[in-house]
């Protein structure tokens, strides 16, 4: 009788327990945190856009406060056949990308073949730039990977 009730107790605990553990399931995924580079290149050969010849501390200015944050790398895609070289400034957050922000700016002008045409796409924590004018198709793919690769925006 009592292996009866303990066979019981234990099927009511495991029970118990179940119901927990799917209700943490309901409760949903966190949200996504940015992506390291490695990632974010993932995130581009989705939308189309191959990297290649990827450099570390390549801000192209040689301001040694953006060099950290840099990664240069070339990118054929949409509408793009001749390489074009872009720089991606990957900041630790968003209250880093707000102050850094105008410094990216700065830097893109001494490396610009066009100051005028240059492109950017901002999506915080990253700041994407490249000598433009670029194709429509191309800046969709830009756009969208690196609003994958934010995640929360960090």
């Amino acid at each position: 009788m009592r292996s009866s009730i303990r066979l019981r107790l234990l099927l009511v605990v495991l029970a118990a327990l179940a119901v927990a553990g799917c209700g943490r399931i309901l409760q949903g995924s966190p949200e996504p945190t940015p992506m390291d580079f490695p990632s974010m290149a993932g995130a581009l050969a989705k939308q189309g856009v191959a990297v290649a010849n990827y450099a570390s501390g390549d801000d192209g200015c040689h301001d040694r406060t953006l060099t950290a944050t840099a990664i240069g790398f070339d990118a054929t895609g949409p509408g793009v056949s001749t390489p074009v070289r872009l720089r991606v400034y990957i900041f630790a957050d968003g209250a880093a990308f707000d102050r850094r922000r105008a410094d990216v700016d700065a830097c893109a002008t001494k490396w610009a073949t066009d100051p005028g045409s240059m492109e950017f796409v901002d999506a915080s924590p990253f700041v994407l730039v490249g000598q433009g004018p670029w194709p429509e198709p191309f800046k969709s793919a830009l756009r969208a990977a690196m609003i994958e690769a934010a995640g929360n925006g960090g």
